[in-house]
């Protein structure tokens, strides 16, 4: 049975996403397309999130991900009072430069990513180190889904329902030595099927890094995904893993993860590395501490336009601060930003 002891950052599923908005979704696609899309959804996920889901197409999915979505805890953990995005806004706009620096590159140019077979490799300070097939990666853990905030570091902001399971669940797996300080992820690198690693965009060293602080990792929050809006995740989201860290900026969730490394020293992160002046490794969502070139006081919700902006407060820690903030007890957040 699953206990939860409700947060500042959880509610009740029917404060998520009104019963009005998905029926108007589900008007604009008419009725046939809307009734596939419900006729296919079960085997996604459970009967009554074909309403919900009424909108997403199921796509082909692997086998090791339709076997274990029905044993998914659904909505384990939620964001307050919050509209979750269109699938097509969170799917069509967003930033995943192995695929373009344009906003829609990566929905028209990560269909030719091949991400069967894929294999993750654990390394570094860890007791049970080694390279694992996807499927076999992803065995012992239990799926959840996670309806959480993602603020970008550029000022514009989704509610993202992702599936998948704690980073801290395979931390326990693979047992860190007591050297491990920090985990460490790389993305893939395949500029044959990935046009952004070779065009002229040149500041980046391919593969793109991140990391995070061991105890960070730990924190419930942090999960590694393989899915979304009750599906497996699409190519420009960071198939068929990537990591979702709710209270930092959308940068440090690296997608299409090959290896995950344990070690002692701090890593050197692909945009630390750029523009230490902009991109900190902590990446904590700050309305306080403004970007050198905009304002992180405010962001953008999508969807949004010209008439109706959709413009709103951030909050600290993107709203999850009861759950993360002891994290940085002591340390000045201006300075380890």
């Amino acid at each position: 049975m699953l206990l939860k002891f409700p947060k500042s950052s959880d509610c009740k599923a029917s404060d998520i996403t009104p019963e009005s908005f998905y029926l108007s979704r589900r008007a604009l696609l008419g009725g046939t397309v809307a009734g596939l899309a419900a006729a296919a959804l079960p085997r996604w996920g459970r009967a009554d999130e074909a309403v919900r889901y009424a909108d997403v197409d199921p796509g082909q999915a692997p086998s090791w991900f339709t076997e274990k979505l029905p044993a998914t805890r659904w909505q384990a953990v939620v964001a307050q009072g919050e509209t979750i995005t269109p699938f097509k806004d969170a799917t069509h706009y967003n930033n995943f430069y192995e695929f373009g620096t344009d906003k829609g590159d990566p929905a028209a140019n990560a269909g030719a990513l091949k991400t069967e077979p894929w294999s993750v490799v654990v390394d570094g300070e860890v007791a049970k180190p080694g390279r694992y097939a996807l499927e076999d990666f992803i065995k012992p853990y239990q799926l959840e889904e996670r309806i959480y905030r993602l603020r970008c570091v550029e000022a514009w902001s989704m509610v993202i329902p992702w599936i998948g399971f704690p980073v801290s669940a395979l931390l326990k797996q693979v047992e860190p030595t007591s050297k491990a300080k920090f985990i460490r992820f790389e993305t893939l690198r395949d500029p044959e099927h990935m046009p952004g690693q070779r065009s002229g965009f040149a500041l980046i060293d391919w593969p793109y890094v991140e990391g995070l602080r061991l105890d960070e990792a730990m924190n419930p929050l942090a999960i590694l995904a393989v899915g979304m809006y009750g599906r497996e995740l699409p190519n420009q989201n960071g198939a068929p893993l990537r990591l979702v860290v709710p209270w930092k900026y959308g940068f440090k969730s690296v997608k299409s993860i090959v290896r995950i490394s344990l070690v002692s020293e701090q890593p050197k992160t692909t945009w630390q590395s750029i523009a230490a002046n902009e991109y900190g490794f902590y990446a904590n969502v700050n309305p306080t501490v403004d970007h050198p070139r905009w304002t992180q006081a405010r962001e953008r919700r999508l969807p949004s336009g010209l008439f109706s902006p959709n413009v709103r407060e951030t909050q600290m820690f993107n709203g999850y601060g009861e759950e993360v903030a002891s994290l940085y007890s002591g340390m000045d957040l201006r300075k380890d930003y």
